[in-house]
């Protein structure tokens, strides 16, 4: 279902370019922190599994916000990371809503 999500929302992403919606540094951007959150959960599933430091939550929730979000959802489902822990989950869902709520707000204004 992550990768359904994902995939849908750079179709919308890819669908907004040639509309004016948003430009395509947004999408790049959205494509490079999707990265850097899958290599992020990946690393931290790692070092979980090994016992070695660790990425704070803070952390991840801040990629995520920045627009890491369909990255951070692929790699929860991939590497079985953070899919069950409370509050992590509920902090990641908000800061989805939040960034959505002001890629929507961005799009908006051009």
């Amino acid at each position: 279902m992550a990768v359904i999500t994902a995939a849908v929302f750079f179709g919308v992403l890819v669908g907004l370019l040639p509309l004016g919606q948003v430009p395509g540094w947004l999408l790049a951007a959205y494509a490079l922190f999707s990265a850097v959150a899958f290599g992020m959960y990946g690393a931290d599933k790692s070092a979980a599994v090994r016992g070695a430091w660790r990425t704070s939550e803070t952390t991840l929730h801040t990629i995520v916000l920045l627009g890491g979000w369909p990255g951070a959802l692929v790699a929860r489902q991939v590497f079985r990371h953070k899919t069950t822990k409370q509050p992590f989950r509920t902090i990641l869902w908000c800061t989805v809503v939040a960034n959505c709520g002001a890629l929507a707000w961005f799009a908006s204004q051009r």
